[in-house]
């Protein structure tokens, strides 16, 4: 079988705060949609500071909130339920103080791993979400599906090891003060579950993650560049700020 190429088309903004606003009025009509048709929408979402100015403009979309049925992406293996770090306590911070949306399943990061992998995989479902809000880690990661990722993955949620890259991201970002506070291991949603949406949106802005936006335009398709892998979509519109442009 032949794996579909769709181009993939970067929309450069001068400002965070543009970037985020285009990215949110890409969301918005999708959701709204999804409502007016069957009375709820369901939209995954990633959790890093990538997302920030996305989710504020999404908050501030003429959207019923309360009709939506909330994921998200990933979370990490052996931190404090409450630590800030944490990606659902993350959310709940960046979006669900401005909004309430009608749930809100997040991953049980108390419980066993592989547990919590199985329980998340029925939490989701086999439905399609109607948006996926993600961005791209410095190594092209989706999610936690760090290179060489499964673009095929028969699982739709799994414990993964996180690579070294991925783990310094999150220091870079301010998160954890050192490389060995970072959990080595979390629980993804897998590339596949991932693009099973009407529309994704991507937010990739600041400098370092230039090369990761042109490796997902321009790499060919596969595992070693797990963004290129948003090609494979026919619906996906991807947003940079001025300095992630690779252009």
């Amino acid at each position: 079988m032949t794996t579909p190429d769709h181009p993939l088309t970067v929309h450069a903004y001068p400002t965070l705060d543009e970037m985020g606003a285009a990215a949110a009025r890409a969301a918005a009509p999708v959701l709204r949609d999804a409502i007016s048709r069957r009375g709820s929408a369901r939209l995954m979402l990633a959790a890093a500071p990538s997302q920030s100015a996305t989710l504020h403009a999404l908050a501030a979309e003429d959207i019923d909130f309360s009709a939506i049925d909330c994921f998200h992406m990933d979370d990490y293996i052996g931190l404090a339920p409450d630590a800030s770090q944490g990606f659902g306590n993350w959310l709940e911070h960046e979006l669900f103080r401005r909004v309430t949306p009608r749930s809100f399943h997040r991953i049980d990061v108390t419980a066993d791993p592989e547990q919590a992998a199985s329980s998340y995989r029925e939490t989701m479902g086999d439905e399609p979400f109607d948006v996926t809000l993600c961005g791209l880690g410095v190594n092209g990661h989706l999610a936690f599906n760090d290179p060489p990722a499964d673009l095929r993955d028969p699982l739709t949620a799994r414990v993964v090891e996180l690579d070294l890259v991925s783990r310094q991201q999150q220091v870079d970002e301010g998160h954890f003060s050192s490389v060995d506070e970072v959990p080595a291991h979390a629980i993804t949603v897998t590339i596949p579950r991932l693009l099973h949406a009407r529309r994704i949106v991507v937010s990739v802005p600041t400098a370092v993650k230039r090369q990761a936006v042109h490796d997902a335009v321009h790499q060919p398709i596969s595992g070693d560049h797990p963004g290129t892998a948003l090609r494979t979509h026919p619906d996906v519109h991807l947003f940079v700020d001025q300095e992630a442009d690779p252009r």
